[in-house]
C-alpha cells in the first residue's frame, strides 16, 4: 500500500480596503459582522464570545468591546472604509458605531435595516408586568 502525503493548503490573507459592518443589537445580545463588499465575512464577534453573561451582554460597554474586537481583526486585513447596517432595538447601537470611528475606520454611511411588519403576522399578546 502506497502512502498518500496530505499537503496542507496555505490560507490566503484577505486584503480588503472597503467593506460592510452589520450590527445586530437585540435586547439580549450584540453581534457585529464585518464583510467585504461581496458579503464574504472578514471578521465577527459577539458579546457572549467575549465572556459577557446574562444582562451584561446587552449593555453599551459590551457592544463597544465587541466592535473593538471585530475591528482589530478587520484592520489587520486592511479595512479602512465601511458602510454600517444596524438591525434591532438594542441599546448598544450607538456605542458600536462610535467605536468604529475611534478605531480609525471611516464610516461612509449608516443604514437602519430593522425589519418592520406591514400588518403581516398577528402580534403576540402584550406583556403584563
Amino acid at each position: 500500500m502506497a502512502q498518500v502525503k496530505a499537503t496542507k493548503k496555505k490560507k490566503e490573507k484577505k486584503s480588503v480596503y472597503e467593506g460592510n459592518v452589520y450590527i445586530q443589537a437585540t435586547f439580549n445580545n450584540t453581534i457585529v459582522t464585518i464583510t467585504d463588499l461581496m458579503g464574504n465575512t472578514v471578521s465577527w464577534s459577539s458579546s457572549g464570545m467575549l465572556q459577557f453573561r446574562g444582562a451584561k451582554k446587552s449593555t453599551p460597554f459590551a457592544a463597544q468591546s465587541v466592535t473593538e474586537k471585530a475591528a482589530e481583526k478587520a484592520l489587520q486585513a486592511g479595512l479602512r472604509e465601511v458602510h454600517v447596517f444596524v438591525k434591532g432595538p438594542g441599546i448598544g447601537r450607538e456605542s458600536a458605531i462610535r467605536q468604529l470611528g475611534v478605531m480609525g475606520i471611516k464610516v461612509k454611511s449608516i443604514s437602519d435595516v430593522t425589519p418592520i411588519p406591514h400588518n403581516g403576522c398577528r402580534p403576540r399578546k402584550t406583556r403584563r408586568i
